[in-house]
């Protein structure tokens, strides 16, 4: 696994762990999404870089 991978793997749980907090806090739906994007996006580039 190379160090590109991994932290865009650790970025993408990082913000997925963002998404829960959020959502439990009541937070607006649109920064939920917006966060949940990022990590979507963050956690496909991690696993193709693998």
């Amino acid at each position: 696994m190379n160090t590109a991978a991994t932290v865009y793997i650790v970025l993408g749980l990082f913000l997925l762990g963002g998404v829960y907090s959020f959502w439990k806090q009541k937070l607006p739906k649109g920064v939920i999404v917006l966060l949940g994007v990022g990590a979507a996006m963050s956690l496909a580039a991690g696993l193709v870089h693998l």
